[in-house]
């Protein structure tokens, strides 16, 4: 559940800011309630609700992704308004889906038999070997992942987090369940569950961006939703179709010019080394046409993936889309129907945290006067808290409208936003099962101390 806001709160305090008068609407005459830490929008007639910059233009594959979630997310909205909650069920679409992902897993071990079989078969000869051993490469790159536990971010087991687990070990009750076996903490606003090894045990994935800004039983309600996954059937979380998109994915980038990855070399900041390394004039013509030869003799393969990319993303888009919204009337269950309609609001938070984070770590790294680094990293996590805590609701609103205006979603595979949250809102209002009180709320943040301390430091230095 990852989430980033076109347009959000441009916060720049936390104390009581002097309110100013109202003016009037440029369009419609009404009056416009005035604050300086946000965006001066009209509710009566929306002028100015969207003034954040245009979203950045997804390339090919994410731009017909983003079309095929908002299509299945519209329809499902309107099919479980009109049926309710219905369990993913295996149709023809699922059938394909498992078919196509199976293909795919078996031209990667055709690959790797080829490949031996060349290395052994032809060891008399040169060329034969040295094949084998290319497809035996390719092979090993598109070999399904199993998972395994990040190097980055603080992995806490049971041991380590005795009242975290108990509350996850509720919650993955309460949803009908297995419990988690690790939890990841890390410094994304976000939060995810996946499985890892030989014997698929289970992490949870904590963004401590997102955390922070929840209270306790909107914690429990994202818990809910990402434990939610494990109980709907969620075919991409499943082995085979996420290993099979993964292979995929790696198909196209190689298959994809370099040159049109020359802006991620800029970004790693190997512009200049790419600049002394410049060829002379004759050789880097060459290397140009080489490059021109190359990509001709690339188009059809990388057409050809992209091709059984889409139609996989196209089988699988419409379960997944389903499954998340089941994720969410089921964490309306564990933490109560608002605690997720309050979640999904502080989702749309996400520009706002980052851009709160980075001014934080600025501060402390330009060691400006009055301003302690300690202080700023000890209190980081606390002074994020009481920032988003300080959005007012019409400023939620602005943000709601531009959710709807840009059919804003937490990814590709995710529906929009506000049909998420108009179907909880919306429904049948749930109690909580699960509550996080006071003491248990208290002991968790506790045991999440040490991972608060390496992960602010590590924000102020990176941002």
């Amino acid at each position: 559940m990852t989430d980033t806001s076109a347009s959000t709160s441009r916060m720049t305090n936390t104390g009581d800011t002097p309110r100013k008068p109202d003016d009037p609407c440029p369009d419609c005459g009404a009056a416009v309630p005035v604050d300086p830490r946000f965006a001066t929008w009209c509710a009566a007639c929306g002028w100015n609700a969207d003034s954040g910059e245009p979203d950045p233009q997804p390339g090919r594959i994410g731009a017909f992704r983003i079309a095929l979630a908002r299509r299945h997310g519209e329809q499902l909205h309107e099919e479980l308004v009109r049926d309710g909650d219905q369990l993913p069920r295996r149709d023809v679409h699922s059938v394909l889906s498992y078919a196509l992902a199976g293909a795919v897993h078996l031209f990667t071990v055709a690959l790797a038999v080829s490949g031996v079989l060349l290395v052994v078969l032809g060891w008399n000869t040169v060329v034969q070997p040295v094949i084998g051993l290319v497809l035996l490469v390719v092979a090993f790159a598109l070999r399904p992942r199993l998972g395994r536990l990040p190097g980055d971010g603080v992995v806490l087991r049971r041991a380590d987090a005795p009242a975290l687990f108990t509350l996850l070990d509720e919650i993955a009750d309460g949803v009908g369940t297995r419990a988690a076996d690790a939890v990841v903490i890390d410094a994304r606003f976000n939060a995810s569950v996946s499985a890892y090894g030989w014997r698929r045990h289970r992490r949870v994935d904590i963004g401590l961006p997102l955390w922070a800004t929840l209270a306790p039983q909107q914690r429990v309600a994202l818990l809910g939703h990402e434990f939610g996954h494990y109980a709907n059937g969620d075919t991409r979380h499943g082995l085979v179709i996420h290993t099979a998109l993964r292979s995929l994915v790696t198909w196209y980038e190689v298959f994809t010019p370099a040159r049109r990855n020359s802006r991620l070399v800029r970004a790693d900041g190997l512009g200049e080394l790419a600049q002394r390394a410049a060829r002379p004039p004759a050789e880097a013509g060459l290397v140009r046409l080489a490059e021109a030869l190359a990509d001709v003799l690339m188009v059809l393969p990388r057409l050809a993936v992209l091709g059984v990319l889409r139609l996989l993303d196209h089988l699988t888009v419409r379960s997944a889309q389903r499954a998340e919204y089941l994720a969410d009337r089921m964490a309306a269950g564990a933490g109560s129907s608002e605690a997720v309609v309050g979640l999904l609001d502080r989702l749309l938070t996400g520009e706002a945290v980052s851009n709160d984070l980075r001014t934080q770590a600025i501060r402390a790294r330009t060691r400006l006067p009055g301003v302690d680094p300690k202080a700023v990293e000890a209190g980081l996590w606390t002074q994020l808290a009481a920032r988003i805590a300080s959005i007012p609701d019409r400023e939620y609103d602005r943000l709601r409208r531009v959710s709807v205006l840009r059919g804003h979603a937490v990814d590709a595979t995710h529906p929009p936003t506000h049909l998420r949250r108009a179907l909880i809102a919306d429904g049948g209002q749930l109690p909580a099962t699960v509550v996080l009180d006071t003491d248990a709320a208290a002991a968790i943040d506790g045991e999440l101390a040490p991972a608060h301390t390496r992960l602010a430091r590590e924000v102020i230095r990176d941002l």
